[in-house]
């Protein structure tokens, strides 16, 4: 196959191998950074909201809101597959309808946090996946959380904006790239799925 040059100028001074290479550099940067010392605090609420049949809740924009999904669907599923049942879990991002009619009638900042105001209860679990940190909704959600006195984790990248002033654990990775900041929110999500799967067993 022939070599595909993705510069602008059409030399070939970047090729698909410098692309890929530059791309798992910037990703293993950010899989570097000290934050990734705080995983172990995030399984270890995760596995004590499992015993206690805690909710855990969580949410984010774009991106950030399909990777919502996809840990909750591992955390249900995937983290309990060998102990016979996983967490309660729920991806605010995951109803069209409740967040349409939140986003009608009360406002797109308040699509979280509504929902959080009527179905979380104190010591309940709430993970903010976000890359600026600066969004309305996922802000609005952490106060709303930290209010119900909810147990409140974010996983940021960029700046970290106000979720990391607000969350009560920021996992912070300073990368100014938003695909970085996605893929470190599902690597996250997967460590603590395949840890928690072998931890539930061990129980």
């Amino acid at each position: 196959m022939k070599d595909i040059s993705i510069s602008s100028t059409g030399s070939n001074l970047t090729s698909w191998e410098m692309f890929i290479n530059e791309y798992t550099q910037r990703l293993n940067k950010a899989l570097d950074h000290s934050s990734i010392s705080k995983i172990p605090l995030l399984c270890e609420e995760l596995l004590s909201a499992w015993h206690n049949n805690r909710q855990v809740f969580i949410c984010g924009n774009g991106g950030s809101a399909g990777n919502a999904i996809h840990i909750a669907n591992d955390l249900l599923y995937g983290a309990g597959v060998k102990a016979g049942a996983g967490l309660r879990v729920e991806a605010l991002s995951a109803n069209m309808a409740v967040i349409t009619c939140l986003a009608n009638d009360l406002g797109y900042e308040d699509i979280y946090s509504e929902q959080l105001r009527v179905k979380a209860r104190k010591k309940d679990m709430l993970i903010v996946l976000s890359g600026s940190g600066n969004s309305p909704n996922v802000v609005k959600a952490l106060e709303t959380g930290n209010a119900l006195g909810m147990q409140t984790f974010a996983i940021l990248g960029f700046s970290g904006g106000r979720c990391k002033e607000l969350a009560q654990v920021p996992l912070h990775f300073p990368v100014d790239d938003m695909q970085i900041a996605e893929d470190m929110q599902l690597i996250i999500g997967h460590m603590c799925m395949q840890w928690l799967c072998n931890a539930l067993c061990w129980e």
